[in-house]
């Protein structure tokens, strides 16, 4: 018996409103392009198909080793739509999304968020309690990403996921220029000890 396949896509085609000129996926953090940090977390995870959804070129040179994706439309749920598309067509049971303006992410936080995501969703629970990217959605609940429309994103749907516990510096997301300065040490995927999940009572 085939085993279920494990998708992971990492969102990188994102317009940057806030940022001002230019991507800021191309912004360097510890020295690199910002989005470098989050493909790499990417390739390693523990995943049977990698894909990025993009739209710069020159986040595309980026990205070697992941499938190419276009986003469908122009909206923010755009990439989502076109992450859940790909994973469906490669018969993916499991979904895991991740953003290419969070360059901290301890490879541990990724593994646990994949551990808990089996017929629930699983993300982690970001400082203002809510539960976010990274974040994994088994394949019956392909139908209703793919209904999402307009400037948001799963945010709904993770309302009751199972959560995985992780510290604020590990989701830094990267938003505006002063984001960037003196947080790229903050920490790095290989210090942080394997978190756990923590299922919500159904």
């Amino acid at each position: 018996m085939t085993a279920p396949l494990t998708a992971g896509v990492l969102l990188a085609a994102g317009h940057s409103r806030r940022w001002g000129d230019g991507n800021k996926l191309l912004a360097l953090w510890n020295g690199r392009p910002l989005a470098s940090w989050a493909a790499d977390s990417l390739r390693r995870a523990p995943l049977d198909l990698r894909a990025a959804v993009l739209r710069d070129p020159q986040v595309a040179a980026l990205m070697p080793g992941l499938k190419p994706l276009a986003p469908q439309g122009d909206d923010q749920a755009a990439s989502l739509r076109a992450a859940v598309a790909w994973a469906k067509g490669q018969g993916a049971a499991r979904l895991l999304i991740l953003l290419a303006d969070m360059p901290a992410l301890p490879d541990a936080i990724i593994a646990a968020v994949l551990d808990g995501c089996a017929v629930r969703p699983c993300g982690a629970r970001h400082p203002d309690g809510r539960i976010g990217v990274p974040a994994c959605f088994p394949a019956q609940m392909f139908p209703q990403l793919r209904d999402i429309t307009g400037d948001r994103g799963a945010g709904a749907l993770l309302r009751e996921a199972d959560a995985v516990a992780a510290p604020v510096e590990a989701l830094i997301d990267v938003d505006r220029p002063e984001d960037l300065p003196g947080r790229g040490q903050a920490l790095r995927p290989d210090h942080n000890p394997l978190p756990q999940a923590s299922p919500k009572k159904p």
